[in-house]
């Protein structure tokens, strides 16, 4: 299992989403509060990339921006159709304002 550096902690403002491709895998990294999330940004529904979708602070989920299932940013879990698959979610670590994302 691996660290990667995904941004400064500085660069990451509540609303604000950062994207980034590894290993053939388009991840987005999430503020929301005092929380840092990771996840896969592709819906689990249709190809859509979450990074364009509506980040609700408050209930910690994103929506997609293409058919509207909203997603938990801790687990990855669909809240409403049609979206059933949950999104892969990646462990987050904060070093020297450094946001690291963990990948097997």
């Amino acid at each position: 299992m691996t660290w990667i550096k995904v941004c400064e902690l500085s660069s990451l403002d509540n609303n604000n989403i950062v994207s980034f491709n590894h290993d053939n895998k388009e991840i987005m990294v999430v503020k929301a509060g005092d929380n840092i999330y990771a996840a896969d940004r592709i819906c689990t529904h249709a190809f859509a990339d979450l990074s364009e979708g509506i980040l609700n602070e408050d209930e910690k989920t994103l929506t997609c921006p293409l058919h509207l299932s909203a997603f938990k940013l801790n687990d990855g879990v669909p809240q409403n159709p049609p979206a059933e698959t949950p999104l892969t979610t990646y462990e987050t670590r904060i070093e020297n304002n450094d946001v690291l994302v963990l990948f097997d």
